[in-house]
């Protein structure tokens, strides 16, 4: 019978095998839990008994006990072992690029600003994604489904949760048919509605509802009046 294991050094240095599967892998990023610091730097929680080491000269800012951070896992050359790093802009590289415009991509929330949330695209470049165009509650370490939107000049990455386009309305349309099976056929918003009022109910920007809803009239599957939205029975 074959089994796949995980080798590292335990903290003799001698090379241990285990079937336990680590929360990060090398040259990865992952969400992890600080379990302990000391004048050394800080011990991550990273499934297998031997916590991952964050030297202090690799912590972005000092890490705390209990808390948790994004880090890359890299080999450290000096001492031939495995360790963790929360600057990991280093291990970014948008210079040459690997994706383009309209293209699926993996993502992973690096970090929150007022300008927007960063992301990491493909565990290889750096992206970013506008505040007014996301409709759901994200977290540093998330992971999920995204699409390049735009690539400018300096090669800086313009991210979003939508396709752009025709593609992204179909969509939106049985997201709206969904919530109108689930309320009896009506929903209060319509045309004039409130960009806010439709973000809370639909989690979509007011263009991209607008769209449509002007496919589903199209389809003659809803009317629009004065109080909002029917569903036209089907």
């Amino acid at each position: 019978e074959e089994l796949i294991v995980f080798v590292y050094l335990d903290h003799e240095e001698r090379p241990v095998a285990t079937t336990l599967e680590p929360y990060i892998y090398l040259h990865e990023f992952s969400l992890l839990r600080v379990n302990y610091t000391n004048k050394f730097g800080a011990f991550l929680d990273w499934g297998l008994e031997k916590d991952l080491f964050v030297p202090f000269r690799e912590q972005a800012r000092p890490m705390e006990k209990g808390k948790r951070y994004l880090v890359y896992m890299y080999l450290d050359e000096k001492s031939n072992r495995l360790a963790g790093t929360s600057k990991i802009n280093q291990y970014l590289n948008n210079e040459e690029l690997t994706v383009e415009e309209g293209e699926e991509v993996d993502l992973i929330i690096s970090h929150i600003t007022d300008m927007g949330i960063n992301v990491i695209i493909n565990e290889q470049h750096k992206g970013l994604m506008y505040k007014d165009e996301v409709y759901e509650d994200l977290r540093t370490g998330d992971r999920m489904k995204g699409y390049i939107k735009t690539i400018r000049p300096d090669n800086k990455i313009d991210v979003s949760l939508q396709k752009s386009g025709f593609e992204n309305i179909e969509p939106n349309a049985e997201k709206i048919l969904d919530e109108l099976r689930a309320n009896r056929g009506f929903l209060r918003l319509n045309d004039d509605s409130h960009p806010e009022d439709i973000k809370t109910v639909l989690r979509m920007s007011k263009k991209t509802f607008k769209k449509a809803i002007g496919t589903l009239y199209k389809q003659k599957l809803i009317e629009i009046k004065e109080d909002g939205i029917h569903l036209i029975r089907e």
